[in-house]
């Protein structure tokens, strides 16, 4: 299942990361959800009741919002139904931390949220399994192949671009370069994984204020992640499969579950112990290690640009570094990069802490 996860960019980050395109061709920013920014909080190890970025369709909270427009929430991990009664939500006495897509119509918890169009995107740098080994279990750390996502991306957002560009001659007068025309430098930073889920919002009996939650959709393990465990998050692959799981006026609930589906394009690699313990929340946690020795192993193609990624500095410094760049030529901000100079063939191994 999925009981831990890490999200560790910044929130201005987190917008940049999962950029979109309208269906009019223009790459969007998501914003994010008034005071939504501040009540999220990046992190190594992210355990459920802790708040997490989902991506969603800004209709849920504008009715009058277009109709491909998205919006970036702070919701809680483990779903509380709308009708719960309780006026604690920790009084929930069961899980809802994950909802096996197999049962989703069958559980009223889950299916109210479906029904009402209720699907979100939980956003994470990857997720935490642990894999039984006689009488230990060794964490394994999940997420999308960067060395393959950064190339592809690159070659499909270029085409993206020629196509709106010509889309869009003639009428360059009449846009706003802030609303209109691409004016973000492209995200070279690390590739967020994209997880279906669903949400609710709980208000107390007695009033106050609205609690929105989620639960991360579960299916089979892929082939290649079955030794670890035998289930896994419903992975949103690709821009289009994210349109559309969050498009719930265009896509029925039926269709929209027809995207849960094993994915067998994912990574991994062991990690330390340290994230056994949800109060252990430093880079500690991502670092590769080798369980049968106390040397840090030969990192990975993946592995390097994760721990290149995380030497950058802190979110925080990493957004100071990312906006000072923003005055720069394009060319310079993509090269500055560390998924660019990684491509470049950047060998250096990470620094073990």
């Amino acid at each position: 299942m999925c009981g831990r996860t890490a999200c560790t960019l910044a929130p201005d980050e987190v917008s940049r990361a999962c950029s979109y395109r309208n269906r009019g061709g223009q790459r969007r920013r998501p914003r994010w959800r008034d005071g939504d920014a501040d009540n999220y909080r990046p992190s190594y190890n992210k355990s459920p009741q802790s708040n997490s970025p989902v991506l969603l369709s800004k209709r849920h909270f504008d009715k009058s919002a277009p109709v491909d427009e998205c919006v970036l929430a702070s919701m809680r991990w483990g779903l509380v139904p709308a009708w719960f009664k309780e006026s604690d939500p920790n009084k929930m006495q069961y899980s809802t931390n994950n909802c096996r897509s197999e049962n989703i119509l069958e559980k009223k918890t889950y299916k109210d949220p479906l029904l009402k169009g209720q699907r979100c995107v939980i956003l994470a740098d990857g997720f935490y399994e642990w894999k039984r080994q006689a009488k230990e279990r060794q964490p394994f750390f999940i997420y999308f192949p960067q060395s393959q996502s950064g190339e592809e991306k690159k070659d499909t957002d270029e085409q993206n671009d020629a196509s709106a560009s010509n889309n869009d001659q003639g009428n360059d007068a009449l846009s706003s370069p802030s609303e209109d025309r691409e004016t973000e430098p492209e995200w070279t930073g690390w590739r967020l994984l994209t997880m279906a889920g669903l949400f609710d919002c709980w208000t107390p009996p007695g009033g106050g204020e609205p609690l929105y939650t989620y639960t991360v959709i579960t299916v089979n393990a892929s082939p290649n992640l079955e030794s670890i465990h035998d289930r896994m998050p419903a992975i949103l692959a690709g821009e289009e499969e994210v349109r559309k799981w969050l498009d719930f006026g265009e896509i029925k609930c039926l269709d929209a579950l027809k995207l849960l589906q094993s994915t067998n394009i994912l990574t991994f690699h062991p990690v330390s112990s340290l994230v056994n313990n949800s109060r252990n929340n430093s880079a500690q946690c991502l670092q590769p290690v080798d369980p049968n020795s106390k040397k840090v192993p030969e990192p990975t193609a993946s592995s390097k640009m994760m721990m290149s990624w995380l030497k950058s500095g802190t979110p925080q410094k990493r957004k100071d570094t990312s906006e000072s760049k923003q005055d720069k030529t394009e060319t310079v901000a993509k090269s500055a990069g560390p998924l660019h100079q990684w491509l470049q063939g950047t060998s250096k191994k990470p620094k073990v802490n």
